[in-house]
């Protein structure tokens, strides 16, 4: 029984790791290209090829293999490093009002000087 549970475990694992590497895949092909040059990280083509490959290792090998381990470390890379650099260049990529306030406004709204 116990056997059992963690395959179940490491089938969800395994999963877990396909979905993350899928979405950090579509995440660097809805991105520019130029805000890849403007972040200063590698071009857009080299993160779909690599995030690509995290993908295909994930969904064909177990999670018992070091190879979707070293996906997983390119996926982290991805989201923790280049994802942010290349958002803050391209303006977050959605269309959502980012940094249009006052230069007066707080966490909470604008700042009235405590009227």
């Amino acid at each position: 029984m116990l056997v059992q549970g963690f395959g179940e475990l490491l089938y969800w694992v395994s999963w877990g790791l396909l979905l993350f590497s899928l979405f950090a895949f579509v995440d660097s092909a809805i991105r520019r290209e130029d805000a890849y040059r403007a972040a200063d990280k590698q071009n857009k083509w080299f993160w779909m090829i690599i995030l690509g490959l995290a993908a295909l290792v994930n969904f064909f090998m177990g999670i018992m293999s070091f190879l979707p381990i070293i996906g997983l470390i390119a996926t982290i890379v991805y989201m923790v490093d280049v994802r942010p650099a290349v958002r803050q260049i391209s303006g977050g990529g959605r269309g959502w009002p980012r940094g249009r306030g006052s230069s007066s406004d707080g966490p909470y709204g604008p700042y009235n000087g405590g009227r």
